[in-house]
Formats: C-alpha cells, sequence, structure tokens
C-alpha cells in the first residue's frame, strides 16, 4: 500500500504533467521557445515533479526501472541553479519525450493504490 506522502507525490507528478500538456498543448518549438512564459512555467512544473519523485519510496521506482528516476530527481537542481537558464530545448524534449511515460506509471500506480483500498475497505 502506499504510503500518504508517495500518493501526495503521485498527485503532484500527475497535475503537474497536466499542467505542461495544458501549457505546450498548440505549440511547435519555435513558439515554446518564444513564449517565454510558457517555458518558465513549463521549468517551474518540472522543478515540482522533481521534488515530487524524490517522495516517491525506491520500491516503486524499481517497479518501473524504464523511467531515469536519478535524473528526473537530480534535474530540479539543474533547473534552479543553472545561472544562464536551461535550453528551451531541453525543455521541450523533457516535456514531450519523458512524461509520456511517467504519466502512465503514475496513473498506475494511482490505479493498484485505488484498487488495493478498496479491497482492504471491503475485507472482513
Amino acid at each position: 500500500m502506499l504510503s500518504r506522502t508517495a500518493h501526495n507525490a503521485l498527485i503532484d507528478i500527475r497535475f503537474n504533467i497536466a499542467l505542461i500538456e495544458d501549457f505546450v498543448w498548440g505549440f511547435d518549438f519555435e513558439t515554446f521557445e518564444r513564449e517565454l512564459k510558457t517555458v518558465y512555467a513549463t521549468t517551474r512544473a518540472l522543478e515540482i515533479i522533481s521534488e515530487a519523485s524524490r517522495r516517491l519510496p525506491d520500491e516503486l521506482k524499481a517497479r518501473h526501472p524504464g523511467l531515469l528516476w536519478k535524473q528526473m530527481q537530480s534535474a530540479g537542481n539543474r533547473y534552479r541553479h543553472n545561472d544562464d537558464g536551461v535550453e528551451a530545448s531541453l525543455i521541450w524534449r523533457t516535456a514531450h519525450d519523458s512524461l509520456p511515460p511517467l504519466m502512465a506509471v503514475v496513473e498506475a500506480e494511482l490505479a493498484a493504490a485505488d484498487l488495493e483500498g478498496r479491497q482492504e475497505s471491503t475485507d472482513p
């Protein structure tokens, strides 16, 4: 069963992925790169995802070895501490390439936790 901390982290990740999808919807890269507010908002949402991924237990991460958990966790530092800014192309690639598989994992883990919770509530 997921801890409250892990469950909330998955909710945070799902919410911020949805925000990023809304932010970049309908944009090609050139438009995204010109829209500074969108780049900043997307970067901030990625920071939150990075921080939330740190709150996930190792057992959950081990169930999904195809995701680059260590890079995800360290990405927040890169976004926050890079004084020259993070290239828009990296933000764009992350949003388009890394987030869909992460969302699939988040949805699967939340669904499994929900099912487990329902089963526990019906057990005598």
